[in-house]
């Protein structure tokens, strides 16, 4: 008889624990209801979503730098040949000797030759002088330089959302709309439009 008491009263006490994990369920997907009414999550059919509240375009800047070029038309002066005017001075001061040689007599005449040479000389220097110009060349020039091409693209989406009343932050692969689903666990796992 007491063994038959013993298994009576631990049926009764199995059958209560049923009943209290049972109705201690209901009440935890009531308070999920309640909850997700409040905070924007929902359930439809054993499926939880959460409500998003922003969704930022993560975005990825890439430099692609190019070459440019174009032809340009250089002028080049090249110096003169003789650059101090040997030859000019050399010439005038053999053509100035000559004529101041050709005037006075005795020691007049050595020095109407010493003068006639260094004026010769001078007058040699400035005529070439006058008459010099550099050789001017043109030719065509490549001339290149790198111009930045930046763009930019979308590589993902920062997702806030509220589940529970917690505000979570995700990282996604596109926009979900206006709420995710979630997982137990509290992971967002897809879009829900």
């Amino acid at each position: 008889m007491n063994s038959l008491m013993l298994n009576v009263f631990k049926v009764g006490i199995a059958a209560a624990l049923v009943t209290g994990v049972s109705a201690c369920n209901r009440s935890a997907d009531a308070g999920a209801s309640t909850d997700a009414a409040n905070t924007g999550a929902s359930a439809d059919a054993g499926v939880k979503y959460a409500k998003v509240v922003s969704v930022n375009p993560v975005r990825s800047t890439v430099n692609n730098p190019k070459q440019v070029c174009r032809d340009e038309t250089v002028t080049h002066t090249a110096p003169p040949r003789d650059q101090h005017r040997i030859a000019g001075t050399a010439i005038g001061a053999v053509v100035g000797g000559l004529v101041g040689n050709q005037v006075g007599g005795g020691k007049g005449k050595t020095l109407a030759t010493v003068a006639g040479a260094v004026g010769g000389g001078y007058a040699g220097n400035r005529i070439e002088a006058s008459r010099q110009q550099g050789q001017v060349t043109t030719s065509v020039e490549r001339k290149c330089h790198t111009v930045n091409n930046t763009s930019s693209k979308i590589v993902g989406y920062d997702v806030s959302y509220v589940y529970n009343g917690v505000t979570r932050t995700v990282r996604m692969d596109h926009d979900p709309g206006d709420r995710v689903q979630v997982q137990e666990g509290v992971t967002a796992v897809s879009d829900a439009h």
